[in-house]
């Protein structure tokens, strides 16, 4: 048998999965995006348009700032909670475990109903500020940006903190120890030495978060309605109600270029922290 043949399962393993996304994956995406840049010959214009309509300019900038917003409470509230979770074993790190990825595990539309039930005017909160006479009427909280906030932060903080937990269980105690005995205080060992260390789980959570957050449609639709529209919701209105694919792939591959500036963002962020290059 000739030696060469055992380099064809390897050989296989490679090009066949390489095949199937381009395919399935950049293929039909070219289908989609090339016509907007080759409507009869090439031209921007569709993209202009886009930025030119002070709506669509609204509902962009709203996007990332809320989306920007939501990786940043999950982050603040996730990189704590994943270095408690990380220091804990057995039982009660299970159960805890099991809680916070409950909200994974509870359908979409199930979650934005509940959150309505929660922030309407007859829910739950509302019937709280008017008991406690902290308001004579209800309070508008359902249909703002801070109800797509909570949404959002509600369902993919448990992802960044499982992003976090798997690199903190990997940083020894012994560091925080020796650090304790050099004189560093428990808030200068966690803001100097753990974060540093966790931040390849802070990038990855981050970006899963940005881009969980800014191509969301069902959280959007339910608690943002049609006056607090993102760019997830957008497209489907375009797509799906109008029947503009054009537009809908301008809106796609707009909602593809933020996430990939994103990621280099933070990439950037933790190289210019990392002296020796490491998580770039």
């Amino acid at each position: 048998m000739n030696k060469n043949t055992h380099y064809i399962p390897v050989l296989l393993a490679l090009v066949l999965p390489l095949l199937t996304v381009v395919i399935f994956l950049f293929y039909p995406l070219l289908q989609t995006i090339l016509p907007t840049f080759f409507p009869a010959g090439f031209s921007l214009t569709a993209y202009t348009g886009f930025f030119s309509d002070s709506l669509n300019r609204i509902i962009f900038f709203r996007s990332i700032r809320l989306s920007v917003l939501t990786t940043a409470i999950c982050m603040a509230a996730g990189i704590p909670a994943a270095y408690y979770l990380s220091r804990l074993s057995g039982v009660k790190k299970r159960v805890l475990n099991s809680l916070i990825l409950f909200p994974l595990l509870t359908n979409a539309v199930v979650r934005g109903f509940a959150w309505i039930s929660i922030l309407g005017k007859n829910g739950l909160i509302n019937q709280l500020l008017t008991g406690l006479h902290l308001t004579k009427a209800p309070v508008q909280l359902l249909y703002t940006d801070g109800a797509i906030v909570v949404g959002s932060v509600y369902l993919f903080l448990p992802v960044m903190i499982s992003s976090l937990t798997s690199v903190m269980e990997q940083i020894s105690v012994d560091i925080e120890e020796a650090a304790h005995t050099l004189g560093a205080g428990t808030c200068a060992v966690f803001l100097r030495i753990i974060t540093p260390l966790a931040l390849p789980g802070i990038i990855t959570g981050s970006v899963l978060v940005f881009a969980g957050t800014i191509s969301a449609y069902t959280t959007p639709t339910l608690l943002g309605g049609n006056k607090k529209m993102m760019l997830a919701t957008l497209l489907y209105q375009q797509s799906s109600t109008l029947s503009d694919w054009n537009a809908a792939a301008v809106i796609s591959l707009i909602m593809i270029v933020i996430s990939l500036g994103i990621m280099k963002v933070f990439t950037s962020v933790a190289s210019s922290m990392d002296r020796r290059k490491s998580y770039v």
